[in-house]
């Protein structure tokens, strides 16, 4: 009795579990289109074309349809997606919009692996750069995942994860997506240069923009807004910085009333942003010396407002793109 029991258990396990696993892929039928196929399968949503479009790329023909005899991926049924990096606690997520769909972004946090960048200090807590901008740079990843674009993480730190201390650890494991990080600057900034244009080759959306995330280093007394560079003589580049420091401008505003906002945008002869294919802006968030500076990144909401009006910043330039 058992053991017929335990063949009726297995069996009603492969019966339910098979439809799930045999939806994974499939192939097209005579005449179908990539809307008909995706109906198919229940699939009807702008997400789900969006990323099956993403998924087989090098499957379809140069007008994005389908081959007789391919076998071709589908993408998942529910609007989520899951990035290990984030950390084990919000490695999910759900994608709740698609307005940043046919959107591409690469971000790098400053610095990273052997060089820690600036280092501050607080009531003898160690305030490394390249920690604090690893997590905002994190948050508006994750925060422009939701939005429905793609983004390339280009320094990636396996364990950390999007963390809601204070004081962050400070360790060397940051790679650039697997490959260690040289000690040299020219090589380190080279490095992830090549790691973004080698992307951006590949990519195909039309709007495609690198964001490098940095803490600056001055003077204790020197308490300072953020900064936003362009290289000169890029109009989009310096479209974006303008746009992202507007947003900033009106956050201040309605936060801080009584404080104002003196953030500025420059054109800069950065190495990054000189080197890099994509349209790209440099960010400084502040001075990672100052007392008043430090609590813009040290509390973990004021990092997510960071992201949340960066990544705000980055809808309005989208959206202004496409309407062009």
């Amino acid at each position: 009795m058992k053991h017929s029991l335990a063949i009726l258990s297995f069996l009603f396990l492969i019966i339910f579990m098979f439809p799930a696993t045999a939806q994974e892929t499939a192939k097209a039928n005579k005449g179908e289109g990539v809307l008909q196929f995706l109906k198919r399968f229940n699939r009807t949503k702008s997400f789900h074309f969006d990323r099956f479009i993403e998924l087989n790329r090098d499957k379809l023909d140069k007008n994005n349809g389908l081959k007789l005899g391919v076998t071709y991926s589908l993408p998942p049924l529910n609007n989520e997606g899951n990035e290990p990096l984030f950390g084990e606690e919000l490695a999910k997520y759900t994608i709740d919009s698609d307005e940043l769909n046919g959107a591409c972004f690469y971000l790098v946090s400053g610095h990273g692996g052997p060089d820690p960048g600036a280092i501050g200090e607080l009531r003898g807590h160690p305030l490394h750069e390249n920690e604090y901008a690893y997590d905002i740079m994190l948050r508006l990843a994750r925060n422009l995942m939701s939005k429905g674009a793609k983004v390339h993480i280009i320094i990636q730190d396996a364990k950390d994860g999007i963390r809601n201390d204070k004081f962050l650890d400070v360790s060397d494991r940051e790679t650039c997506m697997g490959q260690a990080i040289p000690l040299n600057q020219v090589k380190r900034l080279q490095q992830r240069c090549d790691k973004i244009n080698e992307l951006f080759k590949k990519d195909k959306e039309h709007y495609r923009r690198a964001l490098f995330i940095h803490l600056d280093s001055r003077s204790e007394s020197k308490q300072i807004d953020v900064f936003f560079y362009h290289y000169d003589g890029s109009a989009k580049g310096k479209h974006l910085a303008n746009t992202l420091q507007n947003v900033f401008n009106r956050k201040y505003d309605k936060h801080q009333p009584l404080r104002g906002f003196s953030g500025t945008v420059s054109p800069r002869d950065l190495f990054v942003i000189k080197q890099s294919l994509p349209v790209a802006v440099f960010v400084e968030l502040g001075n990672i010396q100052n007392s008043r500076d430090q609590q813009r990144f040290l509390l973990d909401d004021n990092r997510q407002a960071l992201a949340n009006w960066m990544c705000e910043g980055l809808i309005e330039d989208y959206k202004n793109y496409k309407n062009k």
